[in-house]
């Protein structure tokens, strides 16, 4: 984890009030009158359950009970999308967004809905948050990763399924045109050749940072294309 974390037992009081409220939460606060068993063999990443509690599979994370800032006990499967161009000078640029919440600049994804494909997931979760919608045959899923959200715990934890797709484009001025919308604060195609070009570019012309929970992903994923 990005942070120190000092408490033992924590859940923000969102995730009990408007989380339930808005359908983002799960509803149940003991998570052993929960049937793990269908969540077990759904996961993408194996977990274990003791004593009725779910353990996160690369725990510790400094919080050992609740679910932090997260709603769902266990594990939250979502789908981000990776989205790459070239232009004519052979930058390549890579589509973030700013989220709204202040956690810094992520690739445009979310979670996956119940019975959702995870590539559709990422294809509407890129048109909802940047405008932005590229045909299914162009992308290219990756296999699922544990990512460590600043927002978990050692009971709540989010998992993610990249999809890469790469655009090619004759001028920068030619880049498909995208808006910041849904969660997301705004959206760019920021300069990314490689994991520290895109820090850099991020700090010195958007006075921003990238998402704690997207940082080694996306240091490995610009270094494969890279390569």
């Amino acid at each position: 984890m990005t942070q120190e974390r000092t408490m033992t037992t924590y859940t923000h009081p969102d995730v009990l009030g408007r989380g339930v409220t808005e359908g983002w939460a799960d509803p149940i606060t003991d998570p052993a009158l929960i049937d793990w068993a269908p969540r077990q063999a759904a996961a993408a990443i194996p977990f274990r359950v003791v004593d009725g509690r779910p353990v996160n599979p690369c725990a510790p994370t400094g919080i050992r009970y609740g679910r932090g800032e997260l709603g769902h006990w266990g594990e939250q499967l979502c789908a981000d999308a990776v989205v790459t161009a070239t232009d004519e000078t052979g930058r390549r640029r890579l589509l973030l967004i700013e989220r709204g919440d202040g956690h810094g600049w992520a690739l445009p994804g979310g979670k996956v809905d119940p019975g959702e494909d995870v590539l559709h997931a990422a294809v509407r979760e890129l048109a909802e948050e940047t405008g932005l919608t590229l045909p299914a045959a162009f992308w290219q899923v990756l296999p699922a990763r544990y990512v460590p959200d600043p927002r978990g715990s050692d009971e709540a934890w989010m998992v993610t399924v990249p999809a890469r797709c790469h655009v090619d484009v004759v001028r920068h001025a030619d880049l498909p045109a995208v808006i910041g919308a849904d969660d997301a604060a705004r959206a760019e195609w920021v300069r990314a050749d490689s994991y520290p070009v895109l820090v850099a570019e991020l700090a010195e012309v958007y006075g921003g940072r990238v998402f704690a929970a997207h940082q080694a992903m996306l240091a490995e994923l610009l270094a494969e294309v890279a390569a």
